[in-house]
């Protein structure tokens, strides 16, 4: 591999960790931001706007760098990216930060999608194979370095740090792009979707904005709900019959197998179990237990390292066992884990909570994995990337549409719990400020509340593990069959 090709390779990874570190760093820091800009009930929203916008950009970039090229378009979403972050670093209000996360996510969007593409226009096949695996090792290297990362610059320095950090890495991942990848690209006419894209992304526009408002009116049957239910059954319905017209539709949907329906549905469901594992263990170790950001963010890294240990033993496990085995095993790990955490009270030890998330770990290195293999697997060479980029989607979707039911559940639980004690006027969002010390409520009455809260999270992470579960056993067992 020639100097060019090394420069590439650490434009790539500079650029992957960029979007990768974003997400650990970010979960470790809520807890902290949420309590100095009085915003807990407005939680899921700094992660659903992010991953919404990330979401509904990656295929649009997708076809934009066919037609302006890899590295300009790659370029334009980490400048994109950095403003996002430059942004969030100096919001004073929840609104603020929220709104410039939106504008964080439409530069990731970028980032995850045309790094995938260069690998794969610059390198032979055997080379390919190799810078995959680095590439896997940055979102490893990610996950251990992020929690720690942010808990320090929280605790030394300032949450507003773990924003302004990213600018460094990008320009330099800019600066090694747009110096070493020398392009002599075809460019393809394409017709992006936008009819499709815009009905898509109205859809869940307002299937959030339903969870989070039933979630606020203190009932999931509200007519805001109603309401925003019916839009998003109209426009999925459009979206429907714009797909089936369209040239070069956003989601083909004849990738959509039996198999694949499947996948994509324990997909979705994991998503939402891992984003609520993200975003409420910090809060639970921090805002209950009482530790620091850099305490916490150290206690997440065992997860990663479960993952990385479970993706490489259980991968290696499909040949002889079938994908059903592996993800059957997978997600009994996650029942297993899930259900042990509605047992963690207001003083339970660290090391329970640490041993808590490292069997969580081992769950979902075997089935993330599994899954995207046996997507991958569902459809014929020619529809592969649509199958994998739609898993992703899903996936993403999981993730924003999970992390909302939980604050909406995590919100309703805690009015509810002071509601019981008499003590009126106390929300998610004035928890830490004057207005409950004129309430006379105690701190111990705080973290017992957010206890509560998360207590309804876990519960419901322990429904969907169970579901996870039931339906792998449809899944078949293919893989094995292949190799017999």
């Amino acid at each position: 591999m020639d100097s060019k090709k090394r420069s590439i390779v650490i434009a790539v990874m500079v650029a992957m960790f960029l979007g990768a570190v974003e997400g650990t760093v970010v979960t470790t820091a809520v807890p902290t931001i949420v309590k100095e800009l009085n915003g807990f009930e407005l939680i899921s929203w700094v992660f659903s706007l992010y991953l919404l916008t990330s979401a509904i950009s990656t295929p649009i970039y997708g076809k934009l760098s066919d037609l302006y090229g890899r590295k300009n378009v790659l370029t334009v979403g980490i400048i994109i990216f950095l403003i996002g972050s430059s942004l969030c670093g100096i919001s004073q209000t929840m609104y603020q930060l929220i709104a410039f996360r939106a504008v964080q996510g439409l530069g990731a969007g970028s980032i995850f999608t045309v790094t995938y593409t260069i690998v794969g226009d610059v390198f032979s096949l055997s080379e390919r194979a190799k810078v995959q695996g680095w590439l896997s090792t940055v979102w490893g290297i990610a996950s251990l370095a992020g929690p720690f990362l942010g808990g320090f610059l929280i605790d030394y320095l300032s949450w507003h740090w773990i924003f302004f950090i990213n600018i460094p890495f990008g320009i330099m991942s800019i600066i090694l792009i747009q110096k070493n990848l020398k392009e002599n690209f075809e460019r393809k006419k394409h017709k992006i979707d936008y009819a499709g894209t815009a009905a898509l992304s109205a859809s869940i526009i307002a299937l959030l904005y339903g969870v989070l408002v039933g979630g606020e009116s203190q009932s999931f049957y509200s007519l805001t709900m109603v309401v925003c239910l019916v839009i998003t059954m109209i426009f999925l319905i459009a979206f429907y019959f714009i797909e089936k017209k369209a040239e070069e539709p956003i989601i083909p949907f004849d990738i959509f197998t039996k198999t694949n329906i499947i996948v994509n549905i324990i997909s979705f469901l994991a998503s939402a179990v891992l984003i609520g594992a993200d975003v409420y263990m910090p809060i639970y170790m921090q805002n209950v237990l009482g530790f620091g950001a850099t305490i916490s963010g150290v206690s997440m890294a065992p997860m990663s390292v479960a993952w990385l240990i479970s993706a490489v033993i259980l991968g290696k496990a499909i040949p002889k066992y079938g994908e059903r085995v592996v993800i059957a095993l997978s997600s009994t790990i996650l029942v297993i884990s899930c259900a042990l955490l509605p047992t963690l009270t207001v003083s339970s030890p660290l090391l329970l909570v640490i041993i808590y998330i490292t069997i969580m770990g081992f769950g979902f290195g075997g089935s993330f994995t599994t899954l995207t293999i046996v997507v991958q697997s569902s459809v014929d060479y020619s529809k592969r990337g649509a199958a994998t980029a739609s898993n992703s989607l899903v996936r993403t979707l999981g993730q924003t549409i999970g992390v909302s039911i939980f604050g909406s559940m995590f919100n309703l639980s805690i009015v509810k719990y002071f509601s019981k004690l008499g003590v009126q006027g106390v929300e998610p969002n004035n928890l830490y400020s004057a207005a409950s010390v004129n309430y006379g409520v105690s701190i111990d009455q705080i973290k017992a509340s957010l206890h509560s809260g998360l207590y309804s999270v876990f519960i419901l992470l322990i429904i969907l593990t169970v579901v996870c579960l039931t339906l792998s056993f449809i899944l078949p067992n293919a893989l094995k069959e292949k190799r017999a």
